[in-house]
């Protein structure tokens, strides 16, 4: 069963938990998997991978941990380990923790509220495991052309939860390539930092703006430094030029970092935000997205 948000401007597709993607990289609840605005019939949502079988993402994705999973050095292989909004999983080798590995998992029981035809709460039950333990309540909500979503950790363990949060944002318009049509821009001076120089080789720069050329034959990424996000208007704007759609971040968040990666038919801003909470702490956070068109801009 999938779940739908709709207010008569914007429709929102949720995944029911569990379905369509069971991998142990992404949060499995509250996994948003199309977003339309109605006026225009404009499309933001698409897949991290196109091929049939291949796996991946898509549409509004949030991760926690993705460079240190809670836990995992403490733990030995074929001990389990926590992964935020995901499960327990089992570490499998003494090699490092790896975001792309599909580890074995046990996942956390969820309980799912829905409200009215406007809101969705997903609660993540605490299960403990080495002295680590949360409780995650994850709200998503629609209001006029905005989506909100709404988080709460709460630590009910012993120890300290030192992490950090981001949504994957596999976005594409209306089904349109990435290219020269789009404009992508950040509210600061972009200082692109990268592992390999042919991940930027097909993007060209100008202050917070990322520019292509033409359509990207290759995968894409950069990443840059953080800033104080509560003092911007937003936090990025991704916008096509031909069809006049757009949508914007305007979380009111600190940003520790953030990152851009894409392909020929998608590109995801991510926007990645540090969570330290100690024993009996609750840290509260919300991520607001804002789709507009020429029309309703």
């Amino acid at each position: 069963m999938a779940y739908q948000l709709t207010n008569g401007i914007l429709t929102v597709d949720i995944a029911e938990p569990g379905e369509g993607y069971r991998e142990t990289r992404f949060e499995w609840n509250g996994l948003i998997t199309g977003i339309t605005l109605l006026d225009g019939g404009h499309s933001f949502c698409t897949s991290e991978n196109l091929t049939e079988g291949q796996g991946g993402g898509m549409g509004l994705c949030h991760e926690f941990g993705i460079k240190e999973a809670i836990g995992y050095q403490d733990t030995k292989p074929g001990e389990q380990f926590p992964k935020l909004g995901v499960g327990l999983l089992t570490r499998t080798d003494e090699g490092p923790y790896f975001f792309y590995k599909d580890y074995p998992v046990q996942p956390f029981k969820v309980e799912i509220e829905q409200g009215s035809p406007e809101e969705i709460t997903f609660r993540t039950l605490p299960e403990e495991c080495g002295g680590y333990a949360a409780l995650l309540e994850k709200r998503i909500s629609i209001d006029g052309q905005s989506l909100s979503i709404e988080y709460s950790l709460h630590n009910t363990g012993q120890k300290k939860l030192s992490t950090e949060e981001y949504c994957h944002n596999f976005l594409n318009i209306n089904g349109y390539s990435i290219g020269p049509d789009y404009r992508l821009e950040f509210p600061v001076t972009l200082q692109p930092e990268v592992d390999e120089a042919e991940t930027s080789e097909e993007l060209m720069f100008d202050a917070g703006r990322v520019i292509w050329e033409k359509v990207p034959e290759h995968e894409f990424y950069f990443r840059t430094g953080g800033y104080d996000g509560t003092r911007k208007p937003y936090l990025w704007e991704l916008f096509h030029l031909p069809s006049g759609a757009g949508v914007r971040e305007v979380s009111r968040l600190e940003v520790s970092y953030a990152a851009v990666w894409g392909r020929s038919y998608v590109v995801s801003p991510e926007i990645f935000y540090r969570i330290e909470a100690e024993p009996g702490q609750c840290i509260k956070w919300t991520r607001t997205y804002e789709f507009f068109s020429e029309n309703t801009k």
